[in-house]
């Protein structure tokens, strides 16, 4: 009751704020004391932040009831914080593989009244990885972050612009009609993948930890693959009762495995074979390469089971754009023309195999009703919108709709232009140019970086028709890791006129 009655009024709407600005200096600021200071006010305010919002809520009734026991639970997670706080300060590099394994999985948990599936383990490594650098700092032991001296200029507008895009949408939740969702949005997801990206991107990226996370990835996305067979052999759904009843209705049978979404399992599936491309295309050892060819063919059955149109066309974006880079564009064209048609040849001789039978709107899940009802939001407010998080609110209220699936927006452009208007916009159009020259510009001779900027691209092409970009942990790693391959020094990549060779000694070395 404390809690609640201390963050009343507006300071719910502060608060948020204020954890936007301290993550903000988490990424930005370059004294390691200054940091670590930042990021225990984040970590401490981030959870009373949610502790206020949802106080009174029937999932924190055994709080309540038992606050002895709440209290013990507590503890005894601060003591599991502790201890993995202590194995990433022994072996740092063991953080980047705690991420890439709880990047995926997600538990269902009550917060504000609905169920939100939230990234439990995430939370967990993210809160191990910030005390072990916080105590490294608070004692001078933390180096600063690495960075090149070479030309910087991108990865750091970069930055800047994630950073000030997560303190706009906190200064635009205020005026929110929907302050709770923002809230959520900055508690479940800004904070703690700011955070997780600062850790990341301190991280020494050698070869051996690139090979350890590709192989870690490959393997989870093998796994899940293979509960999607069986749900498709058994005809059975694990997580998702809407799922259920929606294939209850139609011709094709849609798994998820262990995601909620289809969706989301499609736009993993589609990520992870784009880097197992990059390690075919690349690699020189036969082994290498039969290993790849059957790691693509067993995601490729699986990410046709999901049905997802839009991980299929972000598939074609990234291997598209991985091609171009590897071959020349004229040969990655002809690549994709030949697959377009294919598509199409199938598409034509079964259009109820991908729900075409029902007309463009019925198809794509009634996203062009989406689209037009978010530019009808974007044109009554132009130039602040309707606030951080309020687009299902408000295209209800427009559209006179109820329910989930009828107000959730499935292009990110269009939300944040109905959300946050022409500011909101100009600053999300920015940051996607700063990371497209981050990733890409010279990248050709690493084939890292390569892959990270091909998967970045797919994912950028996969939230015009779904949802979640900055609210996605894959984004903030992908970028992450791509920064900080990009700020290596000049000498740990070949310079121009040996682009191909050293690619192909360098991935060598990072896959073989």
């Amino acid at each position: 009751m404390l809690i609640y009655g201390a963050l009343g009024g507006p300071l719910p709407k502060l608060g948020v704020v204020a954890a936007a600005v301290l993550a903000a200096v988490v990424m930005l600021h370059r004294d390691t004391r200054v940091q670590a200071l930042a990021m225990i006010g984040a970590l401490v305010l981030a959870p009373v932040l949610l502790l206020a919002d949802i106080w009174h809520s029937p999932q924190l009734g055994i709080v309540h009831r038992h606050p002895l026991v709440a209290v013990v639970g507590a503890l005894l997670a601060l003591a599991a914080v502790a201890g993995g706080a202590w194995v990433v300060s022994k072996w740092p590099a063991i953080l980047a593989g705690a991420v890439i394994v709880a990047l995926p999985f997600r538990i269902p948990i009550q917060a504000g009244g609905v169920t939100s599936n939230l990234l439990v383990p995430l939370y967990f490594v993210v809160a191990a990885g910030s005390l072990s650098f916080v105590v490294g700092a608070l004692r001078g032991r933390a180096s600063p972050r690495p960075n090149s001296p070479g030309d910087r200029a991108p990865a750091l507008w970069l930055e800047r612009l994630l950073a000030g895009y997560i303190v706009l949408y906190a200064l635009q939740a205020t005026y929110s009609p929907k302050f709770t969702t923002a809230l959520q949005q900055m508690v479940f997801f800004y904070v703690p993948f700011a955070l997780a990206y600062f850790l990341l991107r301190r991280l020494d990226w050698t070869p051996r930890l690139i090979r350890i996370c590709v192989l870690l990835l490959a393997g989870l996305a093998v796994l899940f693959a293979l509960v999607g067979f069986v749900e498709y052999d058994t005809k059975t759904i694990f997580l998702n009762p809407k799922l259920v009843a929606s294939n209850a209705v139609h011709t094709y049978f849609t798994v998820n495995s262990v995601f909620l979404d289809p969706n989301i399992f499609g736009r993993f599936l589609a990520l992870v074979m784009i880097l197992v491309a990059a390690v075919l295309l690349y690699a020189r050892r036969q082994r290498t390469q039969v290993g790849s060819i059957a790691v693509l063919a067993v995601l490729w059955g699986a990410l046709v089971l999901t049905v997802s149109r839009s991980s299929i066309g972000a598939l074609l974006v990234g291997l598209g754009a991985l091609g171009a880079i590897r071959w020349n564009v004229g040969r990655a064209v002809f690549a994709a023309a030949g697959i377009v048609a294919v598509a199409a040849a199938a598409i034509a001789l079964s259009p109820t195999t991908f729900g075409l039978n029902q007309g463009l709107n019925g198809a794509s899940s009634g996203r062009p009703g989406l689209v037009s009802g978010g530019l009808d939001l974007f044109a009554d407010r132009p130039i602040w919108g309707f606030g951080s998080g309020s687009f299902e609110t408000e295209y209800s209220a427009h559209n006179h709709h109820i329910g989930q699936t009828l107000s959730a927006s499935h292009t990110i452009p269009i939300t944040i232009a109905a959300e946050q208007g022409l500011i909101g916009e100009l600053v999300y159009i920015a940051l996607v140019v700063a990371a497209l020259v981050t990733l890409f510009r010279r990248c050709r001779p690493d084939p890292a970086r390569v892959a990270i900027a091909c998967a970045f691209l797919a994912l950028l092409f996969h939230t015009m028709l779904y949802a979640d970009f900055l609210e996605d942990p894959i984004t903030w790693t992908l970028l992450a890791i791509g920064v900080a391959l990009a700020l290596r020094p000049p000498g740990d990549s070949a310079g121009p006129g040996s682009e191909r060779a050293a690619g192909d000694r360098q991935l060598q070395q990072q896959l073989a």
